[in-house]
């Protein structure tokens, strides 16, 4: 059952995109964020005490589940969140956290001790190549300025938060671990709201609809998920994954909204597919 996880994942996290571009419109990025925290810890809080779910025995486990919890969703999330609603196109945002599983292969080797080898270096590459040539027709045009920040902040945080949840809190209970990591992330982040937003959610239908999507399927299930493959797999092969993002949204979006596909996505598709076979493919 476990080898479809990362199939399953990729599709899931693949609808995080979908999610925003229904419910963005009617909310600030920060206080639509600081809604689906808050409906997370609430269910997934009432998961942990029914179920009796064990929590961490260590301080220190706690304080590494939180700091893996900010850096992979209230920094990941809130750059992708804050650089999408400023306007930066979805395609420039997906190729710049495209370069995620290059820095983890950079970072697996001097903080991990994990050895990437030459084929797995040219499956990244090849993955990020494909992952250009899926976004190349959406770039769009014009001076982007200060919206690439967040979309750069957001690859940092994801990449980072990957590298020290590996390192430090690989394992730890999908219950409560969320909520570890979920608690302090909510904190940050309604601490930002009050410093630069409103709080401003229009409730239709669309955003009802966009945020119950992101609450279970994205932070309950893709992220449980991701927690999942990073307990079990090396660095560098979970962050090779992201790559098949781009191209999966993409169809996604050609199958829901009838958005084009060209020749050029379709070749990209198949070179990232390519590229991450082989980062993933095991050792003859």
């Amino acid at each position: 059952m476990q080898r479809f996880f990362p199939v399953l994942f990729v599709f899931l996290w693949s609808t995080g995109f979908i999610g925003a571009k229904y419910g963005l419109p009617y909310a600030e990025p920060l206080s639509f964020l600081l809604t689906r925290y808050g409906l997370v810890i609430a269910l997934m809080g009432g998961l942990a005490l029914l179920m009796r779910a064990p929590w961490p025995r260590e301080r220190a486990q706690w304080g590494h589940i939180a700091v893996s919890g900010v850096l992979v969703h209230g920094v990941y999330l809130g750059g992708v969140f804050v650089a999408i609603k400023q306007g930066l196109p979805a395609g420039v945002t997906a190729l710049v956290v495209g370069m995620q599983p290059l820095l983890t292969a950079c970072g697996a080797g001097l903080l991990l001790g994990e050895r990437v080898s030459l084929r797995q270096w040219a499956g990244l590459l090849l993955g990020l190549l494909g992952v250009g040539l899926v976004v190349s027709g959406k770039l769009g045009d014009g001076a982007l300025g200060p919206m690439l920040l967040p979309a750069v902040l957001a690859l940092l945080g994801i990449t980072a938060g990957t590298l020290y949840q590996k390192r430090y809190c690989a394992r730890f209970d999908l219950r409560t671990g969320s909520l570890i990591q979920f608690g302090p992330t909510a904190l940050l982040t309604a601490v930002a709201v009050a410093g630069f937003e409103e709080y401003r959610i229009e409730w239709t239908g669309d955003f009802v609809f966009a945020l119950t999507w992101l609450v279970l399927v994205l932070s309950l299930g893709a992220i449980s998920l991701l927690n999942v493959l990073i307990r079990n797999g090396s660095a560098v092969n979970v962050a090779s994954l992201f790559y098949l993002t781009p191209p999966t949204t993409a169809l996604i979006a050609w199958a829901i909204f009838g958005e084009t596909l060209t020749l050029t996505a379709l070749l990209g598709m198949a070179v990232a597919v390519s590229g991450v076979y082989l980062v993933a493919r095991p050792n003859a």
